[in-house]
């Protein structure tokens, strides 16, 4: 037991001298974090309603304690593309699963200067079953779709985060 509290207190000590250095919140005082930093990205408009969704949960991601009035940059998301494909085909013809397909891509651009500093591709792909009922069936489709908007949101603040902690 005691070798295990050295190990863990040494592998502590090392963690914190190779540089690591959390993401989220600020770890001293002269450098915000980056929460306050995502609040600074005005969200343009997306297409279609899969994308008011993925910008509303970017909106929710982002914007912690309000909108910002003066944004420092602007996140341009363009139109989600959905590709739908039947798996798993019975010896009937039939397609007991489905795989949802969404992409799309994230551009940052830096509004004083009109520069593109972050330009990245997007992809999230689940699956769904498809049921005897159509209506069960679409239940399940939109609901996986939903959650692949919401790790296409994920996915967008993660890269954001990123490049703003450097």
């Amino acid at each position: 037991m005691n070798r295990l509290a050295v190990f863990i207190l040494s592998a502590t000590l090392f963690l914190t001298a190779c540089g690591f250095q959390p993401l989220y919140g600020s770890h001293n005082a002269s450098r915000a974090g980056v929460e306050d930093t995502l609040a600074q990205i005005d969200i343009a408009n997306i297409p279609d309603r899969e994308g008011q969704y993925l910008r509303n949960a970017l909106i929710d991601r982002f914007y912690r304690h309000g909108r910002p009035s003066d944004p420092v940059y602007m996140l341009q998301i363009s139109p989600v593309r959905e590709t739908l494909t039947d798996l798993d085909i019975t010896k009937s013809s039939d397609a007991t699963r489905g795989q949802l397909r969404l992409s799309t891509h994230m551009t940052l651009i830096e509004r004083a200067s009109g520069e593109v500093v972050l330009n990245h591709d997007l992809t999230s792909i689940t699956s769904y079953n498809i049921l005897g009922s159509e209506f069960s069936t679409r239940v399940s489709e939109e609901n996986t779709r939903l959650n692949a908007l919401n790790d296409l949101a994920r996915q967008i603040e993660l890269q954001a985060s990123l490049y703003l902690h450097r």
